[in-house]
Parts: C-alpha cells; sequence; structure tokens
C-alpha cells in the first residue's frame, strides 16, 4: 500500500511539473479569464513568425478530388491527336510506376485530350474549352504543367499534400499555418473545411479527417468541418429555455473548472477544449450572418451557378469561402470529389468541369473585385493527373488510371504570377521537360508566400523536429511575382 501511495506522489509531482512548464499554457487560459483577452480558437503567431513579409494573408484550397485529368484540360499535345490509339513508345514510358489497374497491361494506346484546348486572355494561356470561365481568368493565373508525386492512389496522394506525408498522423497545412501565423478572427476559426461531391456521387472518394487533421500538433489546430447536410455547424444553438446569458455564465464556471485542471496539469488539450467552448458560443452569431446571402447582389449569385444556394454543393462552398474570408479566416479547405474517370471519361469529365469551373472562377473574380486577391492565394489541383494512354479496352478506352509522373495545377494571386505557364511535358504529357514541381516544393512554395521559411517552422515530436516538408522542399521561384 505504501507503494501504491508513493506511486502516485510521483505521478502527482510530475502533472504539477508540466503544469507549471507547459509553455504558460495555463497561465495565459487563467489571464484570460481574468479579462485580459478572452480566450479564443485562434491564438497570435509564434515568436518571430512570419519570417518575412508575407504576400499571401489568407489560403483557399480548391482541391478536386480524384485526379483532374491534365491530358484533357491543361497540357496540351497536339501529337497525342496524331498518334491516337498507337501505343506510348517504351522509351517514353521508361518504368513508371502506375497503379495496379494498368501496371500489367499489354497495350498503351494513346488516347488524345477529349476536347479541343483554346487560347485564352491575352497571354494565349492554352487551356481546355471545357474551362471557359477559368479560362477567361487566363491573365490572373499561373498554370504549372511540371508538378509530380510519388502517390498512385488516391488517400495516400492527398495525405502527401495535405500532411507532407502518405501515411496519415502528421499535421495538416491548414494546422502548421494556424500553428505558426495564428488568427486574424475572433469569431470564426482559423482554418475551416468544407466537402462536396459530384452530382452523380461516381468518385467514391473518402475525405479522411487527418486531411485537415492537427496530427502531433495540439488539436485546437486542427481545422474546423463545416457540414454539407443540415447545421454548417452542430450544437451551436442554445438548448430550449436557455438564454444566452445563461450559456455565458456556465461557460465562465466551465472555464474557470478546466482553467484549474489545465494549471494542475499542464494538459494542452484542456485548453483546446477551453478554446473550443468560447469559439462554439462566438460562432452562435457569426455563423448564421455567414450563411445569410440577402445582401450578395443577384449578379454575385448567378456568377457562382445555379448550385450557388444549394447547400453542401461546391458552388455554395465557394461562395462560403469568400465570405470566410472576408471575415479573416486564414486557411480555407474545399474539397470536392468527382475527377476519377476510369471508365466514363467521356461523359463525367465535361460534367464535372460544369460543376466546378464557374464556381472557381466566380471565386477568384470576386476576391479580385474586392481588393483582396493580391494577397489571398488560391489554388486548384488535385492528388495527380491521369494516364495519357487510355485504360479498359485498347481497342476503344473509355477512361484514364491514376497518373502522378507528370500533371497540372493552377494557383492565382497571393503573390504568384498571372498569365504564366510553369513547367512543360513531352509530347505525350508523360515526363516533365522542363522546371519539374514536386509536392515538397509546392509546399514550400505556398509557407513562403505565407512569409514562413518552410525549413524554420517546425515543432520537436518523439525525439525529433518536424516539418510539413520533412526534409525537403525547395521553393518554386519561378511562379512568384
Amino acid at each position: 500500500m505504501n507503494d501504491l501511495f508513493q506511486q502516485n506522489a510521483i505521478r502527482v509531482n510530475r502533472r504539477r511539473f508540466f503544469g507549471s512548464a507547459a509553455s504558460g499554457i495555463g497561465a495565459a487560459a487563467l489571464a484570460s479569464l481574468l479579462g485580459q483577452d478572452q480566450a479564443r480558437a485562434g491564438e497570435s503567431a509564434l515568436q518571430g513568425l512570419p519570417h518575412f513579409a508575407p504576400k499571401a494573408k489568407r489560403v483557399v484550397v480548391l482541391w478536386q478530388g480524384g485526379g483532374p485529368s491534365h491530358v484533357d484540360l491543361f497540357d496540351p499535345k497536339p501529337v497525342m491527336r496524331e498518334k491516337a490509339g498507337k501505343d506510348i513508345p517504351d522509351s517514353v514510358r521508361g518504368t513508371t510506376r502506375l497503379s495496379t489497374m494498368s501496371s500489367g497491361y499489354g497495350k498503351w494506346p494513346t488516347l488524345p485530350s477529349i476536347k479541343p484546348f483554346k487560347k485564352y486572355g491575352k497571354s494565349g494561356l492554352e487551356l481546355s474549352e471545357m474551362l471557359p470561365n477559368i479560362g477567361s481568368l487566363a491573365d490572373d493565373i499561373c498554370v504549372v504543367r511540371s508538378m509530380y508525386t510519388e502517390a498512385v492512389n488516391h488517400a495516400p496522394g492527398v495525405t502527401f499534400f495535405m500532411t507532407g506525408a502518405q501515411v496519415p498522423g502528421r499535421p495538416s497545412m491548414g494546422a502548421w499555418l494556424s500553428y505558426g501565423l495564428g488568427s486574424e478572427s475572433d469569431n470564426l476559426p482559423t482554418f475551416v473545411v468544407m466537402t462536396s461531391s459530384d452530382k452523380g456521387k461516381t468518385c467514391g472518394q473518402l475525405f479522411f479527417d487527418y486531411y485537415w487533421g492537427a496530427g502531433f500538433l495540439p488539436s485546437r489546430f486542427q481545422g474546423v468541418r463545416f457540414r454539407n447536410t443540415g447545421d454548417l455547424v452542430p450544437y451551436l444553438a442554445n438548448p430550449p429555455g436557455v438564454s444566452r446569458e445563461a450559456r455565458r455564465a456556465m461557460l465562465d464556471d466551465l472555464s474557470a473548472l478546466n482553467a484549474a485542471h489545465l494549471a494542475e496539469y499542464g494538459d494542452p488539450e484542456i485548453d483546446t477544449r477551453i478554446s473550443q467552448y468560447e469559439m462554439a458560443f462566438r460562432m452562435q452569431t457569426s455563423v448564421p450572418d455567414l450563411v445569410d446571402f440577402s445582401k450578395e447582389s443577384k449578379a454575385t449569385i448567378e456568377r457562382y451557378g445555379p448550385d450557388a444556394l444549394q447547400h453542401g454543393t461546391f458552388a455554395n462552398n465557394c461562395l462560403i469561402a469568400r465570405r470566410l474570408l472576408e471575415r479573416g479566416v486564414r486557411f480555407v479547405q474545399l474539397m470536392h470529389s468527382g475527377w476519377d474517370q476510369h471508365g466514363n471519361l467521356f461523359t463525367q469529365l465535361e460534367e464535372q468541369c460544369k460543376d466546378t469551373d464557374a464556381p472557381s472562377a466566380a471565386l477568384v473574380r470576386d476576391l479580385k473585385e474586392r481588393g483582396m486577391l493580391d494577397d489571398t492565394l488560391v489554388i486548384w489541383g488535385g492528388e495527380f493527373g491521369r494516364t495519357p494512354f487510355g485504360q479498359g479496352d485498347p481497342a476503344k478506352p473509355t477512361g484514364r488510371d491514376h497518373f502522378g509522373k507528370a500533371y497540372s495545377w493552377w494557383m492565382a494571386g497571393g503573390g504568384v504570377k498571372g498569365g504564366k505557364v510553369h513547367g512543360a511535358t513531352d509530347d505525350f504529357a508523360w515526363n516533365i521537360t522542363a522546371d519539374p514541381v514536386h509536392v515538397h516544393d509546392m509546399q514550400a512554395t505556398i509557407l513562403n508566400l505565407c512569409g514562413i521559411d518552410h525549413t524554420r517552422l517546425t515543432y520537436r515530436y518523439q525525439g525529433r523536429q518536424y516539418r510539413l516538408t520533412d526534409v525537403h522542399g525547395n521553393v518554386v521561384k519561378g511562379i512568384l511575382a
């Protein structure tokens, strides 16, 4: 029995030590209760951050899940039309790693773009005619035609860009930015996520929580997901019979208990709990205002397309994203699935473009008209591209498989050159021939635009310093304005 008492005393002493030494978290929480600064979900930037003047104060990622086809949308290859149906030469294919769905093929029939390309804007940027609205922004966007990744399947590919590793468990990019740069909003989360899917639900990819998770960072830095059905955020309303004043009094008492517990044990998750309660209270008024579109002009609503006011659609999420950015949310991550055209390329790809083209362009145009594009970074892309060869019957292919050896993204605003093409691929859109951009390079560039040296934003975990780019990545200076 004496041994048990001794073990308990040791445990309590260790807890007291961590409570008094845990980065001042307990003191900060107690200070908030004394009225010096109410607890908030976002915090101030880490000391010394940003490392240099940022070009982008906010980031919005328009994630196109499933792998948009660079061959059909962004990287015109007239030679492929001349070689249609003929096998892509061994000298081009080399030893490229492919998914198990096509790695054992005996034939590799060249499949050219299913629709023509057009030149847009003064820059003459070439994009598919299936993207007329994005094409109308040609002089504002930078198309990166030389992205590449080692991932060949969806979840590892998404996880790789979002967290810097193909295996789940590390902090997402939005969490890193929340941790490093803090919050600009008192009434909304620092990092917001919204999801949507193509109307036919043809894609089937799941959106896992770790795509916006905090990993080993304190969980208060993870993204807050707004739901695509029902209320954006559940349980914000007060229960029947409970007034806002009563709710406030209850939260004050609860915060006092949590702060005492935090000071005793030093567990950063207690600080997260305090922040979440406070943010939920503030969101009771900020979220209803966020989705009140009554003051939006008819022209603005129409710009986003016919689904703009339909909750849970990509168009609706894009409109909400602009309003979030206006209200100081630092990182908005829209995740839309529907680009996985293994067997329905000739029907579904055009439908997917119709769903996403107008809303994506409307968001950029809205930001530009409001004077926000210069310091808001817009990113549009997916986890990889699609194979330049056709999938299915070699005589009559119906789709394209995953392809990470080369693919395309576009970016706008936030310090990125407009009317610009960065990088190039060979005649079959297979191998990169100029200015390759790895996933880690893109991550380093995004952080750079936000005023962060990616090698210096680190967090110590399990005995080593981790960062978003792991031990890799170089800033892609060719896309910087």
